[in-house]
């Protein structure tokens, strides 16, 4: 299938707007020169040269408005939350509340529907472990409804991250469930119609990434749950490269359960969210079990909390929660719309530029389609971890490797490739220099022909 045939039946395309309607919406420049200002770490050298961070996508830097809140509530309020009567048990909690009732907002939840993790990686692996508890009888009557059988079905995409595999890989184990998967195409795309082909009546749950972290295709998201639905299945969203980038609302999507990352999206590392709706997480069962997660306690047995508090056992990351809500004031301030805009534009031009360098491969969607802020390509005989050198010593930071996603490199054809990630800080002079850099590769490396 040629690039062109594909633009024409893969579904999991926005339409297009033209660069005069993205710049129209777009961060003006003297607009991201003031947020830069905002973010210690950019304003530095590397090797010689200013700092061109083209890595968000894997982690986001923070600004001085996060780092300082962070640093307020350790210095005045830092206390156990949920626990004690003194004022500062008592003001700790209240911030740590109101950081659930932000993220919620942020996403169109409820409070009691956002259950606080280390990361997103650990909330994905707490569903996949509830269902696994579920399929053993654990839980109240209302937790069969998630157990699983041998026969069931789990289906993902053969794009996800090893973080939203590796879990659904070790329920199937656990619960006699067969894993399977959407194909991809050649250009690493899957269309509305190959998970339609792959959704069956036995598919239990559906586990999909919004946005992939290796193409930067945007999935139809609301079009895939409600094919799930009326398949009868749970659909579980990871949402680690959208909830930073762009607007998310879970209610308007449908989505059962959803995953993101703090680091990602301005905040700090040890905090991420597990999104569940509310009748689905009151029938999961707990995974981790302790204090703050309980009711009652003998010697014999244990009655737990209702959801969230029922998946938060032990010292929470309560200074990572206040962050991580500052973070997200500090989103909103900008405009989630503008700054979609903003990574949509520059992804266009970073991909039509490196796809006029010779030798240079890129994946996903084409010029033209949508796409979210990172491109990932691969340079004719010269390694990836050779290209992020050469890039480092040039002050440019990406991302090399297979970037948790070994079975999408495969499918491609690749062991690695370089990332260049964008976020509201990107000047369109990071990406001039990433352009000019990877020009300059294959001669370096004598690999240009």
């Amino acid at each position: 299938m040629t690039p062109t045939e594909n633009a024409t039946t893969t579904l999991n395309r926005e339409p297009t707007n033209s660069a005069a309607d993205l710049k129209a919406a777009d961060l003006s420049a003297p607009e991201v020169s003031r947020i830069r200002a905002d973010f210690p770490a950019l304003d530095q050298m590397v090797n010689g040269h200013p700092l061109a961070y083209l890595d968000s996508g894997a982690t986001a830097q923070r600004p001085r408005a996060v780092l300082d809140a962070e640093r307020r509530f350790l210095e005045t309020v830092n206390a156990a939350v949920h626990r004690g009567a003194h004022t500062l048990a008592a003001l700790s909690t209240e911030e740590f509340e109101a950081a659930r009732e932000t993220v919620a907002h942020f996403i169109g939840a409820r409070p009691d529907e956002i259950v606080w993790t280390s990361n997103a990686t650990d909330a994905l692996n707490l569903i996949a472990s509830g269902i696994a508890n579920a399929s053993r009888g654990r839980g109240g009557p209302d937790s069969a409804r998630l157990a699983l059988k041998p026969g069931d079905e789990i289906l993902i995409t053969e794009a996800e991250h090893h973080a939203n595999l590796i879990p659904w890989q070790e329920l199937a184990v656990a619960t006699g469930a067969v894993l399977r998967w959407i194909p991809l195409r050649d250009d690493g795309t899957f269309t509305l119609e190959d998970a339609a082909a792959a959704m069956t009546e036995r598919v239990r749950i559906f586990a999909f990434a919004h946005i992939s972290n290796v193409t930067g295709s945007v999935a139809p998201v609301a079009e895939l749950v409600e094919l799930a639905h009326a398949a009868g299945a749970i659909t579980v969203l990871d949402a680690c490269q959208s909830a930073p980038h762009r607007r998310l609302s879970v209610a308007e999507l449908g989505v059962d359960f959803a995953a993101f990352s703090g680091h990602k999206m301005l905040g700090p590392t040890g905090v991420g969210v597990l999104y569940g709706r509310a009748e689905l997480l009151a029938a999961l069962p707990p995974v981790r079990t302790g204090g703050s997660m309980i009711t009652t306690v003998t010697m014999e047995r244990t009655e737990f909390l209702d959801p969230p508090q029922r998946f938060e056992a032990g010292t929470q990351p309560v200074s990572q929660a206040i962050a991580l809500a500052e973070a997200i004031r500090y989103l909103d301030g900008v405009g989630l719309d503008r700054i979609e805009a903003h990574e949509r534009r520059l992804a266009q031009t970073m991909l039509a530029g490196l796809s006029s360098i010779p030798g240079v491969r890129t994946v996903g969607p084409v010029v033209g389609e949508d796409r979210a802020g990172l491109v990932s390509f691969d340079i004719a005989g010269v390694h990836a971890h050779d290209v992020g050198q050469f890039l480092d010593a040039q002050g440019i930071a990406v991302r090399v490797g297979h970037h948790c996603a070994q079975p999408l490199h495969r499918r491609l054809g690749l062991t690695a490739t370089t990332r260049a990630s964008t976020y509201l800080y990107t000047t369109d002079a990071d990406v001039e220099r990433l352009l000019e850099s990877v020009a300059g590769v294959r001669a370096y490396f004598g690999a240009a022909s």
